[in-house]
This record gives structure tokens, C-alpha cells and sequence, in this order.
């Protein structure tokens, strides 16, 4: 097993930022380089332990769907190999966690599809009967399939802040507010793209989950992010349907009524809520137990959706 990445430290390009997971690097005007490291976040705070391997799940299962729902929506890649872009010496430290994708200029909100009623979802349901204000039938159980996937967008958080549901006509204000220099001379809108990003994000949970379904999974929920080009044109960026962006339940102990057992981070989240901590920096340190059994999970996830070894 090579060593957990906690930071990345590539010397040979300008580092841009360090997300919750994820180092960015410029190479040129046109692209950038991601380095997945093997960082681990819950609610909404970095942990200080990193996970072994999750930085190339994440990646593979990433360039996974991708590749699988590219039909739908152009995406983020360029086919460069990231080896090719840094010092021989570096090498090691982007072999199978790093992409080289398109300079985009990210919509400032999160695209929240629900497609059961789960987490944070659920707690509002409980209280209102709706989803971040879409009404829905009474009586619906905890885990419940929903009638149709719902679209929920969020504030985007910086790193530490927690991210906040806002309704699709905030998104929309949002979005032709922060992009509205960008959009000149494109025909293009704020909240048209906002309603692009809607169907796509739909589609794409939609076709994933129905994939996933014949793999014994259930997706229960998941985020995506979109980004445009200079002419407006809407990509997915960052990450697609992985374990840190998504509800994995295996279907075979799938049940209504409880908080089902689940292949992605919602182990970790589980754990944290038994500990004393007000959920802000700095996360407490994990039990090693904890560390290998979230890791082992990350890998069954992506084996058993693909098909193939990690």
C-alpha cells in the first residue's frame, strides 16, 4: 500500500489552492492540475488523518463516470497525462490521483440531487413536510424512495464553513449575480444556467442511479459542480458520484425507517457523532480501526460498481 498523500507538494507549478481534498495547480492559461489527496472531511471540517488510497478511488471513480455519463453533459478532462505536466520526481505523487482538466469558471453553488429521504433532507422533511421547500407526500419514512429526484442546490462553502440549502431561485439570483461580467456577450444567464445545471444534474443521478441499481447499489444522494467555458457552455467539473460526493447503500440491507448502512464517508460521519465535539476545527483524530475500515469501504465501493480492482 504506498503511503497516505495528506498535501500534495509539487514544486514544479504554481500552487492555486488546497480544497477540502483536492490541490489545485495552474499549468498554463488553459488548464490546471488536481491532485485527489488522501484527505478526509466531515461536516464540512478537515480531519487530520488521512485515509489510505481514497485520493486514487476517488480518482478512478471519478474518471468511471465520467466516461460513463459523458453522453449528457461535456466534462472537466483533457486526456493529458498528469505525469507528463510535473518533475520527474513528482511523479509518484499524482500516479493515479490527479487530473488535468479545462480552466472553467465554477457556478457558485453546489447541485444537490435527492433521490431519498436522508440526512439533512430528512430532518427538514420532519419539520416542514418538504425538502429545502419542495412539498412532498405525507408520511414518507426515513430512507424512502422519493417520487422523483429533486434538485436542492447549495451555497458554495469556503473550506471550514458548512455549505447551505437555498431554494432554485436563490441559486439563480446567486449565479447571475457572481457571474455576471463573465456571461457578457455569451446570451447566456445566470439563471439559465442554473436551470441547464438542474436538468443535467437530474440526468445524470438519474442514469448513474439506474446503473447502480444492476451493480447491487443504491445512490442515495449526490453533488455535482458545473463550471463554463469562455462561450458559456456548461461542464461537470471537479468530482461525479464518489464516495465523498455521495450516498452509497448497499441494497441488500437497504430497509425503510433507518439510517442504512452505506459504502462512502457516512461511517466516519456515524462515528463523529458519538464523540463530545462541536463539529469545528480541529476534527478530532480517528481511531485506527476507523481508518482502515473507512478505507476498505471506499475500495469495496468503487470494486463493486465497476467491476473491476482498484
Amino acid at each position: 500500500m504506498t503511503t497516505p498523500i495528506f498535501e500534495s507538494s509539487i514544486r514544479s507549478l504554481t500552487l492555486l489552492g488546497r480544497g477540502k481534498v483536492r490541490d489545485i495547480y495552474a499549468i498554463d492559461a488553459d488548464k490546471l492540475l488536481i491532485v485527489t489527496s488522501d484527505r478526509l472531511s466531515a461536516f464540512d471540517v478537515i480531519l487530520p488523518d488521512p485515509i489510505p488510497r481514497k485520493g486514487q478511488v476517488l480518482t478512478a471513480m471519478a474518471n468511471f463516470w465520467f466516461a460513463k455519463l459523458g453522453h449528457i453533459v461535456p466534462n472537466q478532462l483533457t486526456g493529458i497525462d498528469p505525469e507528463s505536466v510535473v518533475a520527474a520526481d513528482e511523479r509518484d505523487q499524482v500516479r493515479g490521483r490527479a487530473l488535468v482538466v479545462k480552466r472553467l469558471t465554477p457556478l457558485p453553488i453546489e447541485a444537490v440531487v435527492r433521490g431519498y429521504v436522508i440526512g439533512s433532507g430528512w430532518k427538514d422533511y420532519q419539520d416542514t413536510g418538504a425538502i429545502c421547500g419542495i412539498n412532498l407526500p405525507a408520511g414518507l419514512r426515513q430512507a424512502q424512495k422519493l417520487p422523483f429526484p429533486i434538485f436542492t442546490p447549495a451555497s458554495k462553502a469556503e473550506v471550514g464553513d458548512h455549505d447551505e440549502n437555498i431554494s432554485f431561485e436563490q441559486a439563480q439570483a446567486r449565479t447571475d449575480a457572481v457571474l455576471a461580467d463573465t456571461l457578457k456577450g455569451t446570451g447566456k444567464t445566470g439563471a439559465q444556467l442554473v436551470a441547464e445545471a438542474r436538468d443535467a444534474a437530474i440526468r445524470l443521478y438519474s442514469e448513474a442511479a439506474d446503473y447502480a441499481a444492476t451493480r447491487g447499489i443504491i445512490i442515495a444522494d449526490t453533488k455535482f459542480e458545473f463550471g463554463i467555458d469562455a462561450a458559456g457552455t456548461l461542464h461537470l467539473i471537479d468530482e461525479a458520484l464518489t464516495p465523498d460526493s455521495s450516498r452509497f447503500w448497499p441494497a441488500e440491507s437497504y430497509a425503510e425507517g433507518i439510517s442504512p448502512p452505506s459504502y462512502d464517508k457516512q461511517y466516519v460521519r456515524d462515528y463523529l457523532e458519538t464523540l463530545d465535539w462541536g463539529k469545528v476545527a480541529p476534527g478530532p483524530k480517528l481511531p485506527d480501526e476507523v481508518i482502515a475500515r473507512t478505507a476498505a469501504k471506499y475500495v469495496e465501493a468503487y470494486e463493486h460498481l465497476t467491476g473491476q480492482r482498484l
